[in-house]
């Protein structure tokens, strides 16, 4: 543990060390004379212990550090530190508010003076006993829990109905054209006998009107079925021929 705290020291001193700054008063377009804004210049700084103030200065002038009061009333009688060669330098050893004039009469009231604050360097924090990290217990992993898989359902085909084969329609027959039924006369038998006119009763006959026998009615039908025969059997063969 000592060992620890001395290695935190040391590296501290060191981080002190390069990180000290060294600051030309009145720099870099000024310096330590009544032409310079002294005051407005070490406003703009930051100083923190160790870091050096390096004032030049022609032989006219000097460096007095004195307290607050007589740095407001420019008074040189009790100076704590006095440096009359130039450069000189001055270490900001420790922290808080210091004061500088101008020893020469006048110099002070005319603007050859500056007061600045040395802020402490930062401390590096004091080492508490290092105790070991607690570990938690480590919470056992819980792996994760695959929801079941739910069923596939497969799917449901419905029942495929049955293809009806297309019903091929007998081919339709195209009516032969009409022919034409040749109209035939009805052509007397040629067996009938015709019987010729009968003479007109205007005209006198010179031989008495023989009286012919009339046809008896057997004859007659008889004649009328021979003749219908005819005419059926030239109609057939009519057709017969036509087609």
């Amino acid at each position: 543990m000592l060992r620890a705290q001395m290695s935190l020291a040391v590296t501290a001193l060191f981080i002190q060390l390069g990180m000290a700054a060294n600051y030309t008063v009145g720099g870099p377009n000024g310096g330590w004379d009544t032409s310079s804004n002294l005051q407005t210049w070490a406003s703009a700084q930051t100083f923190i212990v160790g870091d050096n103030l390096i004032f030049q200065f022609t032989p006219n002038h000097d460096v007095l550090e004195v307290s607050k009061a007589d740095y407001d009333s420019c008074s040189t009688n009790n100076p704590t530190q006095t440096y009359s060669s130039s450069p000189a330098v001055i270490p900001l050893s420790s922290p808080g508010k210091r004061c500088f004039i101008c020893g020469m009469a006048g110099h002070c009231s005319q603007g050859m003076k500056i007061e600045l604050d040395t802020l402490a360097s930062s401390s590096p924090p004091s080492a508490s006993p290092s105790s070991p990290p607690t570990s938690s217990p480590a919470s056992p992993v819980t792996p994760p829990t695959s929801s079941p898989a739910s069923p596939v359902t497969p799917p449901i085909s419905s029942p495929a109905s049955p293809v009806t084969a297309p019903t091929s329609s007998p081919p339709l027959e195209t009516p032969p054209p009409p022919k034409s039924t040749p109209t035939i006369s009805p052509s007397s038998p040629s067996t009938t006998p015709t019987s010729s006119p009968a003479p007109s009763s205007d005209v006198p006959s010179a031989e008495p009107p023989t009286s012919s026998p009339s046809p008896s009615p057997s004859s007659a039908h008889k004649g009328s079925f021979e003749g219908s025969l005819i005419m059926g059997f030239s109609l057939m063969m009519t057709i017969l021929l036509a087609l």
